[in-house]
């Protein structure tokens, strides 16, 4: 393998990149998930990396399979882990092996289910629905969204993909605010969509398209629904077998990807309760929220991270810088109990990946730096320092785009400069 360190330019500046998760490019279009990143992006980040025909790429944080999708299509392996298992579904989807036969006409035969399901008589048809679902809809829309989760058995083989087709569809048809990250079920909004079967069937539609200008991508991947933290989640991979890491971590920025997925969660019965969701789907998460922190939780990491003094020492400082900002608010949020388990929950991730990769491997994280309460977190050095310690060196640490601006009108916000940079490492 050759590496060589390339520029990865920000949106604007010619090379049509742009942040987020695209809701035009294929697959990516196929479910927005608001925490993965830009396919434009992971196109860049494999030319940063030079990889042979069949090499094996590893993501510890798949995600929407950004990555999986993009190192398919340049007829590359792909082994990827994803803690949240609705989302873990979707990545397996992207890069796993395709069913015979047609989605369109499975898709037709959903359609057609559904219909003779609504000339039948039923008593209450939302009977069991989470009320977080029945206030997001119209009730003529809920029950055609109900009437084609239950006739989703139709599709046979290709059921997974309608499923999505049809979760991709909610936020299209919701009656009120479900912008990511938060559903708002009382601030009421006109669809941009009104007919879901019209909508859902143009998004297996969508997908089929996908699907077929794709068909002679590279080899079927692996996405593990498990937390790269654990040994148990990497046990499908030999040691030395990743010839690079292209990934993008959470961000140490307060977004709850567990609530961002609630209206999916709650629709597909996944869930059915906050308490519920946090048990099946936050608990496996690396902590990068407030809502994720305890007293327990943040002395373990703490204790954890005395092992590697240079990183424990900077950390100790800004947790203190955190408390003492939180405790002059009135109801201030914990801020400085996630620090130490976010960078706990990346020290672990750490050093489960570095026996399944090669020496000599790169592993490219895009991350974002963070300022809670205007306290400035360098992120991407602090995983850094704490690579080091673990048995990586840093090649480079390169600014792709700024970060925060949307917010620079608001009064409260603070004013540090925050940006989103790519982090190359290599295995020592």
């Amino acid at each position: 393998m050759v590496t060589r360190l390339v520029g990865v330019a920000a949106p604007g500046s010619g090379t049509g990149r742009s942040n987020g998760t695209s809701t035009l490019k294929p697959f990516d279009r196929w479910f927005r998930y608001a925490a993965g990143f830009s396919s434009g992006t992971a196109a860049a980040l494999f030319e940063v990396v030079e990889l042979g025909d069949g090499a094996l790429v590893v993501d510890p944080f798949t995600g929407s399979g950004v990555t999986g999708t993009a190192a398919r299509r340049r007829q590359l392996g792909f082994f990827g882990i994803e803690t949240h298992p609705l989302i873990a579904r979707l990545a397996a989807l992207k890069v796993g092996h395709r069913p015979e036969g047609s989605l369109l006409d499975a898709a037709a035969a959903v359609v057609a289910q559904a219909s003779k399901a609504f000339q039948r008589p039923r008593g209450d048809p939302f009977a069991g629905e989470h009320q977080l679902v029945r206030d997001c809809f119209s009730e003529p829309v809920l029950l055609k969204l109900v009437t084609l989760r239950e006739s989703l058995a139709a599709s046979g083989a290709w059921a997974e993909h309608c499923t999505w087709a049809l979760l991709a569809t909610l936020r299209d048809v919701a009656s009120v605010k479900v912008g990511w990250p938060y559903q708002l079920p009382s601030s009421p909004r006109r669809p941009p969509h009104l007919d879901p079967i019209a909508r859902f069937t143009a998004r297996c539609a969508a997908m089929a398209d996908d699907l077929a200008a794709s068909g002679s991508e590279g080899p079927a991947g692996t996405v593990v629904s498990g937390d790269a933290r654990q040994s148990g989640s990497w046990a499908g991979l030999a040691p030395g077998s990743g010839a690079a890491c292209v990934s993008s971590p959470p961000y140490l920025n307060n977004f709850d990807y567990a609530d961002a997925t609630r209206l999916e969660l709650y629709f597909l019965k996944l869930a059915d309760s906050w308490a519920s969701m946090c048990a099946t789907v936050r608990s496996g998460m690396v902590v990068a929220t407030c809502q994720q922190t305890s007293v327990a939780r943040d002395a373990q990491a703490r204790e954890y991270l005395q092992r590697y003094p240079s990183v424990s020492e900077r950390l100790e400082r800004l947790i203190r810088e955190l408390a003492a900002e939180r405790h002059g608010r009135e109801r201030g949020k914990e801020y400085d109990r996630v620090v130490g388990p976010y960078f706990h929950g990346i020290g672990e991730v750490l050093e489960q990946m570095r026996p399944r990769l090669a020496k000599g491997a790169s592993v490219l994280f895009v991350v974002g730096d963070s300022a809670p309460y205007g306290v400035y977190i360098d992120t991407p050095d602090l995983i850094a320092c704490l690579a080091g310690c673990v048995g990586y060196s840093t090649m480079a640490d390169t600014t792709i785009r700024k970060r925060g601006l949307r917010w620079c009108s608001n009064p409260r916000r603070h004013h540090q400069p925050l940006s989103e940079r790519l982090l190359h490492l290599q295995v020592v």
